[in-house]
């Protein structure tokens, strides 16, 4: 019996979603609020072919889930509420306690709620979704689905940080790792599609945040994120790994408090802070190969500091795993950015890759040459219908 499930993804800002006729995973419309909190919120969703688009106001992200809802219900995709089965929410962090996604109650929302200290931006707002379709879905089922739950299968080596191990014990101080559902999706579809290149994959989510997963037999090893999704790669805005010292040191040199520091590690640096211009790799590619642009050198330096990065991860990944079988790159720079794709691959020959420029160039599903002996893909994610899939799953529709 076929069931309507919604997944939703609040961003800080944004608030993304799916509506799904499960189990035939069928898309019945998906949409996304941009600019939540603004006068100007930009609403675009796609129905029957059609995409449609208004600039309104939406306070916050109680108001975004309400004019999704209302926006079904005028547009005749769904005729009650009641019609919706189970909803599936993005929860950035789960910390150490959600190796798996869950049914939501009392006690599970007071659990994401305590978990904002480790992800601000992020779990105060999955929350407010949860809240927002518990009022207006009472009956449906929701479920949590956590960027961290992925990564409880790493080892306890990879989780750990060289501080006292008290902190570990007592606060749960550890890398967690982050995108679990994009990295599961990504190792489920490349076993799909080579499942003979399949065993050991590197999966490399680049967009405006990014991070690295090593997968052995479709288990995570290692992710590059940590503790909070600010570790690892250099990101859009984000610094990625730094040497610790440099945060009391700005704090003592440019008296700089502990919050402007964070917001300067979260929102001014990457892209953005190593280019001065932007945290987008599309504006910074252009920039960078226009020499008659006085900031070109500054966009390039960015690009390759930004490919260095995923170059460096790769290389280490590939240590972890004792080599590599695929490499994948997914999410919206992975899906689209032949520059970064040529850059960060440029010295792994020692690793068998070999890229076909024109493929490479054409986005393909495959971008390596007939003789690379590892496969480098190019597989757009799906992190809402492993949301849906793991509702179906857990709520037993």
């Amino acid at each position: 019996m076929s069931k309507k499930v919604m997944a939703i993804n609040c961003g800080s800002s944004s608030l993304k979603f799916k509506l799904y006729e499960m189990p035939a995973e069928t898309v019945m419309v998906e949409g996304v609020i941009e600019r939540v909190g603004k006068d100007d919120a930009i609403f675009s969703y796609d129905y029957q072919g059609k995409k449609h688009e208004n600039v309104q106001p939406v306070a916050d992200h109680d108001v975004a889930v309400h004019l999704v809802l209302d926006t079904l219900l005028a547009e005749n995709i769904i005729a009650d509420y009641n019609e919706i089965a189970g909803v599936g929410h993005r929860v950035s962090n789960g910390g150490r306690y959600y190796s798996d996604a869950t049914i939501i109650d009392a006690d599970v929302e007071k659990r994401i709620d305590q978990l904002s200290v480790l992800s601000p931006l992020h779990n105060p707002v999955n929350l407010v979704g949860i809240k927002a379709v518990e009022s207006a879905l009472p009956h449906a089922k929701e479920v949590a689905v956590f960027d961290t739950a992925y990564h409880h299968t790493m080892s306890k080596v990879n989780q750990i940080y060289g501080i006292p191990y008290k902190y570990y014990e007592k606060d749960g101080i550890r890398r967690y790792g982050f995108h679990g559902p994009s990295h599961k999706y990504i190792a489920l579809k490349t076993a799909e599609l080579f499942p003979e290149k399949s065993q050991k994959i590197i999966s490399c989510h680049i967009g405006n945040g990014a991070s690295i997963t090593a997968i052995k037999d479709g288990k995570s090893v290692v992710n590059s994120m940590g503790f909070t999704p600010l570790a690892g790669l250099v990101m859009g805005t984000r610094s990625g790994d730094i040497d610790p010292q440099i945060i009391p040191y700005l704090e003592q040199q440019e008296n700089m408090s502990a919050q402007e520091v964070k917001d300067m590690l979260n929102k001014q640096s990457g892209l953005l802070g190593l280019s001065g211009i932007s945290n987008d790799v599309r504006d910074l590619a252009k920039i960078a190969g226009d020499e008659s642009d006085a900031r070109h050198e500054r966009a390039d330096l960015a690009l390759n500091v930004f490919a260095h990065q995923i170059q460096f991860y790769i290389g280490a990944y590939a240590a972890e795993l004792n080599g590599v079988d695929s490499i994948v790159f997914t999410a919206g720079v992975g899906e689209h950015s032949a520059l970064v794709r040529q850059l960060a691959c440029q010295n792994l020959g020692y690793l068998g890759v070999k890229i076909d420029d024109q493929k490479n160039e054409a986005n393909a599903l495959s971008i390596e040459t007939s003789d690379s002996t590892t496969k480098v893909l190019v597989i757009p994610t799906d992190e809402e219908i492993m949301i849906a899939r793991d509702v179906m799953r857990v709520a037993q529709l």
